[in-house]
């Protein structure tokens, strides 16, 4: 019964024709939608209709949330959805939006804390995803990222990632799969290039991936899925597997969208 009541919702949703405003914020702050079709990018325009109306967006830090916020991040999460279901942002409530960086608040000693843990200034952050909680962003670096779809850093892209990654309630750098051959193959291929990403870091060698992804295998599947929308060819010859991976999951091909 509830299923059937949020398709009825969304196809109400969609009887609204999609607004010429949104589609140039799309056009002029979305630098990724300039590889898509016009079937994926009509697919794209439903999916941020959606997203927008059943999304609560708030402001912080003194930034108001209009349109051209809305959208542009609705349409950077919903670039990782399309070739997956439309309800896997399904534990995303709410988006917090600051204007430039933000750091956490320093957090208390609790009462089950038994010693010898440091607690200090959080370090600054420019995004956030919390397990069944909200997802939050810096605008600034949302837009910076968004309106240069090549760098390999869009912490959007980032963020969804982790929620996808948190659809079985864990945060260990494997989202939900499609059979146990997937699972073998996600676990060999991207152990050994995380692995060996992390060897990389510790000996102070250049790595291709971002070394914030030798952080922990969260972390690794987030910038992985950064690098595999943003920089298609250069993962493609760096980690051919990873990439093969990355494209089954998504079932998404960036490198053909590149070249075509």
């Amino acid at each position: 019964m509830f299923d059937w009541w949020r398709r009825w919702q969304r196809e109400k949703i969609l009887e609204t024709p999609f607004p010429d405003a949104w589609r140039r914020i799309i056009a002029e702050n979305v630098g990724y939608t300039r590889y898509l079709d016009a079937a994926e990018m009509k697919y794209l325009e439903e999916l941020v209709q959606v997203f927008v109306e059943e999304k609560t967006f708030v402001g912080c830090g003194g930034l108001e949330v209009d349109d051209e916020v809305r959208v542009t991040i609705a349409a950077n999460a919903c670039v990782l959805l399309l070739g997956l279901n439309h309800d896997l942002y399904r534990g995303v409530q709410s988006i917090l939006v600051y204007p430039s960086t933000v750091v956490p608040p320093e957090r208390e000693i609790g009462v089950f804390d038994t010693g010898g843990r440091v607690v200090g200034p959080q370090p600054a952050i420019v995004g956030q995803a919390h397990l069944r909680g909200p997802v939050i962003l810096v605008w600034d670096a949302v837009e910076h990222g968004s309106r240069h779809p090549t760098l390999g850093h869009n912490v959007v892209y980032h963020e969804f990632a982790h929620k996808l990654d948190m659809l079985d309630d864990e945060i260990d750098g494997t989202p939900p799969l499609r059979g146990g051959d997937e699972y073998d193959r996600w676990s060999r291929v991207c152990g050994e290039v995380y692995f060996e990403l992390q060897r990389r870091v510790r000996a102070g060698q250049k790595t291709f991936l971002d070394p914030y992804g030798a952080t922990s295998e969260a972390e690794f599947f987030a910038v992985a899925t950064e690098f595999f929308f943003e920089k298609p060819v250069q993962l493609h010859r760096e980690h051919p597997d990873l990439y093969d991976v990355l494209k089954a999951y998504y079932r998404q091909d960036p490198l053909e969208r590149l070249q075509r």
